[in-house]
């Protein structure tokens, strides 16, 4: 996805040190210092990362340059059909009586649906799109693709692990949902954990993975102040089991080496009142990311290594 906000400045160009980005990993989880140590062993998953979200458009979504998330113009929210969050019984297991909503970013049927999409919602700190197209690989596949195929191999994980799971939409609906009324699916659920999955739209040569924190913000219908602690938590278990298990590197054009980034504009995030984070699995404008993001097994990869950091906030 590609971001575009008041906090974002568009990525600059790194300088080539390897000090801040040891020290930032060292910091995420043992499990993470471990991946990464693999990463830099068979010599990387990938050059540069993105975190940009492509423009909505009447047409099936192509490149994006920048980072974006939430939503467009003023108007209200389409009344919420049952959200794909019937979830099956839960198993016995350590995360038995916990809730997680996960989060799949845009919707397959948005670039059918324009003036919806584009129509703004309020967000607290501003308005912003309702919904965005997401971004796609060169050779097209969708973000709404990626995100939806990571969900099922999460849920299914988590689902073993005893945890009552939901989707904020499973491809069951026209568009959407809007940027607001996914951040109400987590709260109204009184999820003990959200995660939000996206792939970026960056420029080529951007790679890596990226976590995205909720800022502290106090405004309108936003406030953050309770969530941005165990937020920070989850995102930082998330991001150490990411580099465990995938052998990814945290993203070489934001975050500063250490896959975290924090912002203040993205609805999703300002509007929880559950710990949420969002994760760019990659960016899929570069082509070796692409290579990964469009693998099922490596999308397998992924989807457990956000569910072991899910279970490891979860569990303490």
């Amino acid at each position: 996805m590609s971001y575009v906000g008041p906090d974002f400045e568009p990525p600059q160009p790194r300088r080539n040190r390897r000090g801040p980005l040891t020290v930032a990993l060292a910091a995420l989880a043992p499990g993470a210092l471990l991946g990464w140590l693999v990463y830099e062993t068979v010599g990387g998953s990938g050059d540069d990362g993105g975190s940009g979200r492509a423009a909505v458009r009447s047409s099936p979504p192509t490149a994006s340059s920048a980072p974006s998330d939430d939503a467009k113009e003023p108007g209200p929210s389409p009344e919420p059909t049952a959200p794909s969050s019937a979830a099956a019984p839960a198993a016995s297991g350590p995360l038995k009586g916990k809730v997680v909503v996960i989060d799949p970013g845009h919707n397959p049927d948005n670039f059918q649906h324009a003036s919806d999409i584009n129509r703004k919602v309020d967000i607290g700190t501003n308005w912003k799109e309702c919904d965005t197209t997401g971004t796609s690989t060169n050779d097209g596949y969708t973000e709404a693709a990626f995100t939806l195929d990571v969900a099922h191999r999460m849920r299914t994980l988590l689902e073993k692990q005893g945890a009552t799971v939901k989707l904020t939409q499973d491809g069951d609906r026209p568009y959407g949902p809007c940027v607001d009324e996914r951040a109400r699916i987590g709260n109204r659920a009184k999820a003990d954990a959200v995660v939000s999955i996206h792939a970026d739209g960056s420029g080529a040569g951007n790679r890596g993975f990226h976590v995205i924190l909720p800022g502290a913000v106090e405004a309108g219908a936003a406030d953050t102040g309770a969530i941005v602690g165990p937020s920070r938590d989850l995102g930082q278990a998330v991001a150490g089991r990411f580099v465990a298990v995938t052998g990814s590197a945290p993203s070489n054009y934001l975050g500063d080496g250490g896959g975290l980034v924090t912002r203040k504009d993205l609805g999703g995030l300002n509007l929880s009142t559950v710990p949420k984070v969002f994760i760019e699995c990659g960016n899929m404008r570069d082509s070796k990311d692409a290579a990964l993001l469009t693998s099922g097994a490596w999308r397998q990869k992924a989807a457990q290594g956000i569910s072991e950091g899910i279970v490891s906030f979860l569990r303490g």
